[in-house]
C-alpha cells in the first residue's frame, strides 16, 4: 500500500478586495454624514462693487465698544438702553446708512454681542431695522489708516 502524503493547505484570508471595501466604506460615510449647520450670528459679508465708493466717516454711525465694556456712539458715551433711541434718530432719514460697530481688541466679547443684540432687536422694539451693519477687524482699521492716513474713529470724533 502506498501512502500518499497530503500537502498542507495554508490558511489564508483573501485580502485582494480589502482596498475596494475600505474605499467603498469611506465613500459611504462621506455621503451619509450629516454636517451640522451652526446657527450663530447671521452675518452677510459684502461683495466688492467697484461702482460704489466707500462712504466717508461723516455718513456713517460709529459705535465703539471700549475695553471697559463702555459704549461710544459717534464719540459720545452712551448707555446700552439709550442706543435704540439714538439709532432711530440717526437712521430716520436714511435707513441704509452704514453702522460701523468697532470693538476694541481688549473688550469682552459679550459687550459686542450685547450691542449686536440691541441692534438686532431694533425692528421688534422700535420699528426700524439696521440694514447696513459693518464689523471691521483690526486689519481693516490698519488698512484704512494706511490708505487715508487717519483712524476712522478719530475722524468721526472731529
Amino acid at each position: 500500500m502506498k501512502i500518499i502524503r497530503k500537502t498542507a493547505i495554508r490558511a489564508e484570508i483573501p485580502t485582494a478586495s480589502m482596498a475596494d471595501i475600505a474605499f467603498l466604506l469611506i465613500i459611504f460615510f462621506m455621503v451619509t454624514t450629516v454636517f451640522s449647520s451652526n446657527r450663530g450670528l447671521e452675518l452677510s459679508l459684502p461683495r466688492e462693487d467697484p461702482s460704489t465708493s466707500a462712504p466717508s466717516p461723516e455718513e456713517a454711525v460709529f459705535l465703539q465698544v471700549r475695553p471697559d465694556s463702555s459704549l461710544l456712539a459717534d464719540c459720545r458715551p452712551m448707555q446700552l438702553a439709550d442706543l435704540l433711541d439714538y439709532m432711530a434718530t440717526r437712521l430716520e432719514k436714511n435707513p441704509r446708512k452704514p453702522v460701523i460697530l468697532y470693538t476694541h481688541p481688549d473688550a469682552p466679547y459679550q459687550a459686542m454681542i450685547s450691542v449686536y443684540d440691541v441692534l438686532a432687536s431694533a425692528q421688534a422694539e422700535r420699528g426700524f431695522k439696521v440694514l447696513n451693519l459693518s464689523i471691521p477687524t483690526q486689519r481693516d482699521m490698519d488698512e484704512y489708516v494706511r490708505l487715508f492716513g487717519s483712524n476712522p474713529l478719530e475722524a468721526a470724533c472731529r
